[in-house]
Order: C-alpha cells, then structure tokens, then sequence
C-alpha cells in the first residue's frame, strides 16, 4: 500500500516554506500539510519554523520578541533559496492560513507549535491561541509538537488528535506512547529501526524527511502510514509512476 503524503511545510520545494503559497499549491493536489507555528511578542501565532527571522526572510530579530504589527510588514520568500523570485511573500499569520484551508474543503492539517515558543510563552498561553486561530477549521487539524506535555493539553483543553514529534529511539520511547496514546507519531526516518518493523499502536506513524520514492515503499513497509516531504508533488508523481508500472 502506498503511504499517504504529508507536505512537509507546504510545496516547500518550489515555494517559501510555510507561506501561503506553499499550502495552496500542496492542498490543490493532496490533503495533508504541515506547518510550524511561532507566537509574536504580544501572542500572535504566526506560520514560521525558527523564532530567528533570518533563515527565511529578510528581516532580523527574534518572532518572539517582535510585536505583530511589524511581523506583517515582513517578506518571507526565502531569498537565501530563491532569489528575488518570491519577493512580497508575506509571514503568514496562522488565521491566514485557517483563511486558506477554508478554500480547500479535502485539506487537513498538522499544526506543529514550536519548542521555543511553548518555553517562552508558556505551554497554556500558546495551546490557548493556537486553538482560537485554527477555530474556523479546527476539526481538520491536529496539533504537532516535540513537548508531550503541550500534545496532552491541546487534547485536554482542544479535544484535538494529537501528534507527538519524537526526539529520541522509537524502541525506547514505546512505554511513553502507551501512556499517552497519540493518534499519530512523527519521527525522522533515520531513526527508525532500518531492519524492524515499528511498535505498532493505535497511533499511525509519520516519517520525515521523504523525497525518495523507494524510500517511502520501504517505510510503509515496516509500518509508516505516512510521509512527510518537502517535495511533495514530485514524491506523489514517482509514487503514481510506480504504481502505473505495476497495473
């Protein structure tokens, strides 16, 4: 069976990762995106993977530290990657992208709220306003996060499926899924056991970063029912070739 695609951050291969569109041209094809939220200085969730502005905008500064009105005057259209190309692509605010995925009745969503903004702001201060800005769509997300403290408090408080980000060896993390009991678990391929297949649950497994066709097979054989790539578009096109060569 074929795993199910995740855009890792949108159509992050040919668009500014985590921008508006990203997301519009990963839903036009597939269901399932990701995307990484920060919180601004006066608790405005924005779409941003790193809380330094540097990586993807032209911008200096912390998102955390910065008001939200400055925030949208910034251009995030990763000029380091693309040039000028997408000059003029907005920081998304996270309502924004709520606003887009109204547009697209089939798209769901992983909202991954980032470590450094639930240690900054504190846990229950984000969870709270990451909830009220997905409101609009809030039964086609599911709420992401390293902390499994914060998965266990968008459950209690949100009543969303949860996904737990995992930061260490599968095998040894087991007794803490049975605990907690995450309608998904993400973790890079490269951690999985390469010749096992992985502890199975009623959660489904999430691998990333998947851009290799082959790669992806070999997943969903021992287990993943999903793939995370930035390169979602291509990976579905090599995944749909195979697949025609087997009818």
């Amino acid at each position: 069976m074929l795993p199910t695609i995740v855009a890792h951050r949108g159509d992050a291969e040919h668009f500014p990762e985590n921008s508006l569109p990203a997301l519009a041209a990963a839903w036009r094809r597939l269901t399932f995106a990701e995307f990484d939220v920060q919180l601004s200085a006066d608790g405005v969730p924005f779409v941003i993977h790193d809380a330094d502005l540097g990586r993807t905008t032209r911008a200096a500064g912390d998102v955390r530290l910065t008001m939200s009105g400055p925030l949208d005057g910034v251009h995030a259209g990763e000029p380091a990657r693309f040039g000028s190309r997408h000059t003029g692509t907005a920081l998304p605010r996270l309502a924004a992208v709520a606003g887009l995925m109204a547009d697209f009745s089939q798209a769901r969503a992983f909202v991954e709220v980032k470590r450094a903004s639930l240690v900054h702001h504190g846990r229950r201060h984000c969870i709270e306003k990451v909830l009220a800005a997905l409101e609009p769509v809030r039964e086609r997300c599911v709420l992401i996060s390293f902390d499994a403290d914060a998965c266990r408090f968008a459950r209690a408080t949100g009543g969303l499926p949860v996904g737990w980000v995992l930061d260490g060896d599968p095998l040894q993390l087991r007794p803490v899924l049975d605990l907690m009991q995450p309608e998904y678990v993400f973790c890079d391929h490269r951690r999985m056991p390469a010749t096992r297949v992985l502890p199975a649950g009623s959660w489904t497994w999430v691998a990333y970063e998947v851009t290799d066709a082959a790669l992806a097979l070999e997943l969903a054989a021992r287990g993943v029912g999903m793939v995370e790539s930035m390169a979602p578009l291509r990976l579905a096109d090599e995944l749909a070739a195979r697949e025609s060569l087997r009818a």
